[in-house]
């Protein structure tokens, strides 16, 4: 049964994100109240989040931490290089649908192990053993893309393309979410977060 109508915007859903990050680029991000008796006991019954976010399970970028943000604001699915397979499909359209999360974010970064190695792939032609071959099978039409108009920094153009490639998937191709979008209830962006400084840019 979907949750009525976020009580923020998009717009305001993104700026609140964009603050927070200011604020741990900074160094004076507060920590969020998570652990206060009442705050537990309301999201006991029920979450509210503002934003999906979409990341790498990269130990580097802890969502919560770069944007400041408390236990029931971030529905997060994170996995190695940030792919959308089946369940973290499901688990966006759950955000948005159900949660009424007006905000999604795909977040990508510099340096990432997942999208290195599918361009080790692409340029080396590198095999991975186990699950983990599979698990970039869907960055390498990033790398594709951004070799075909370089090879100069490919790797870092590759973390663009893939965090474009996965918000374009998410506009145009996923009918739980065109609606929303469409009526200004939803707004999709891609980001990059800087490993040195501890800044996200965003795509918008």
């Amino acid at each position: 049964m979907p949750l009525p109508p976020s009580a923020i915007t998009p717009d305001e859903a993104l700026a609140l994100l964009k603050e927070g990050n200011k604020q741990f680029h900074e160094g004076t991000a507060m920590r969020p109240q998570q652990t206060s008796q009442e705050r537990r006991a309301a999201l006991a019954q029920e979450q509210r989040p503002f934003c999906v976010l979409v990341g790498c399970s990269d130990s580097r970028v802890s969502p919560e931490l770069l944007f400041g943000r408390g236990l029931g604001e971030l529905f997060i699915v994170r996995n190695a290089g940030n792919v959308v397979d089946l369940a973290a499909m499901g688990s966006i359209e759950y955000g948005v649908a159900v949660l009424g999360a007006p905000l999604v974010v795909v977040l990508g970064h510099e340096r990432c192990g997942a999208v290195q190695a599918a361009v080790n792939v692409v340029e080396n032609d590198a095999t991975y053993p186990g699950s983990i071959g599979q698990m970039i099978e869907p960055i390498i039409p990033a790398v594709l893309r951004a070799r075909r108009e370089g090879t100069d920094d490919l790797l870092d153009r590759s973390v663009r393309a893939n965090v474009a490639r996965i918000v374009t998937r998410l506009r145009d191709t996923e009918q739980m979410l065109i609606e929303p979008l469409r009526e200004g209830r939803l707004k999709i962006v891609g980001a990059r977060y800087d490993l040195d400084d501890g800044k996200v840019e965003f795509f918008e």
